[in-house]
């Protein structure tokens, strides 16, 4: 399966029907949750026919399109199987009644929705029981249209356009090794760096006035519900800055590579540590999103054919590229300078250097492989810097 995102600009009648379909869509969830929490013995089947019931009792239903309604005894479902999941890990409590406006999203599967080329600057999204709406379709869509995802952000809508093509991006022929990091986004065993922008870092002045506005409001207040929309606004644009750099860092390693090779990082226990420094704070790591980045990564990777191997990270910074001996690196200290060899390298791009070793199931990195890999001259040679930000 393939999703499209694009952007919905519906009218104020429009969108008063859209909030109606994921509140009533909320309140049918919550019923079914209901129904659920009676049954001594869980029915499916059962489950999904209260729908009929609830039609008769609450006409209001009848508004909003049978498919949609139907997909949430999925979504009901889907949840307690995540839900039965989770608990192999760690204890967990049981499904929660949905809140007001906690649901962000509907849909619509099969039917009930078409797409109209009008060849102007907005096409047409006609949705059954609330009507055509604009929609900015800014890329061809391949293959068949089997549903359609209708998203309520903080300043937008979308719609999240599902089809059965096959996601097909290009690979290339390098072998690389990828070292991720907070002063340098990642740095490759190719000698490429990818600066950092730390979206959250840049926008850190305005969310703290805002916090400070919202912790002087009275709760429940329509002044203090403003505050927190400016401050979803802007953690949304964040979101989507961040989304934006990662799609295109990830197509440009991929189709410039046919293996791949990066660290299994536990980020979690990364910022649970306590010890603190100038270079790595908790803040700047989690601003990083390097689980997000990795997993795009992965996914694009395995799309292309290309091989998408997970190494441990432990030592990869200590060992030396050439020789192969360790030695402590503070993360202050950003030279590698080896005591055995006197090799001298940027730490982040021997490190990248290791990784992509351990990636081929090398022992360690000063074996003859390194030298066809590359020369003390490729080494020594000024990093080439791109530009995504």
């Amino acid at each position: 399966m393939r999703v499209y995102k694009f952007q919905l600009k519906p009218n104020k009648e429009q969108e008063n029907k859209l909030l109606k379909t994921l509140n009533l869509c909320r309140f049918t969830y919550n019923k079914l949750l209901e129904e659920l929490n009676n049954q001594t013995k869980i029915d499916r089947n059962k489950i999904q026919h209260k729908i009929v019931e609830l039609k008769k009792n609450f006409p209001e239903l009848k508004t909003v399109h049978s498919k949609t309604l139907q997909y949430e005894n999925y979504r009901l479902f889907a949840n307690l199987k995540g839900l039965s999941k989770t608990k192999n890990k760690r204890k967990v409590g049981k499904l929660r009644f949905k809140g007001y406006k906690w649901f962000k999203t509907f849909v619509m599967n099969q039917t009930g929705y078409k797409l109209i080329k009008t060849n102007k600057h907005y096409d047409k999204l006609k949705i059954s029981k609330i009507g055509l709406i604009n929609i900015r379709q800014h890329r061809k869509i391949e293959g068949n249209i089997k549903g359609i995802i209708i998203k309520k952000k903080v300043i937008s809508w979308e719609a999240h356009i599902i089809t059965d093509a096959k996601y097909q991006i290009k690979k290339g022929i390098d072998e690389i090794g990828i070292d991720v990091g907070v002063l340098n986004f990642l740095h490759t065993s190719n000698n490429e760096i990818i600066n950092n922008p730390l979206y959250m870092n840049k926008e850190l002045d305005k969310l703290k006035i805002i916090h400070r506005k919202i912790s002087g409001t009275k709760k429940g207040s329509n002044n203090r519900k403003k505050k927190i929309n400016s401050l979803l606004k802007i953690w949304e644009v964040i979101d989507n800055q961040k989304k934006d750099f990662f799609h295109k860092v990830s197509t440009h390693l991929v189709n410039n590579s046919k293996f791949i090779a990066v660290e299994k990082l536990n980020i979690k226990s990364m910022t649970k540590n306590k010890k603190k420094n100038h270079f790595y704070n908790h803040r700047n790591i989690l601003d990083s999103s390097w689980g997000m980045f990795l997993q795009m990564l992965k996914f694009k990777a395995e799309s292309a054919g290309i091989e998408y191997v997970e190494v441990n990270p432990k030592n990869t910074s200590k060992m030396c590229c050439k020789c192969g001996k360790l030695q402590d690196m503070p993360t202050n200290i950003r030279l590698y300078k080896c005591n055995s060899c006197n090799n001298i390298i940027d730490r982040d791009y021997n490190a990248s250097i290791n990784i992509l070793a351990k990636g081929k199931g090398l022992a360690f990195v000063g074996e003859e492989w390194l030298h066809s890999l590359m020369n003390q001259e490729a080494i020594t040679s000024t990093p080439k810097v791109l530009g995504y930000v």
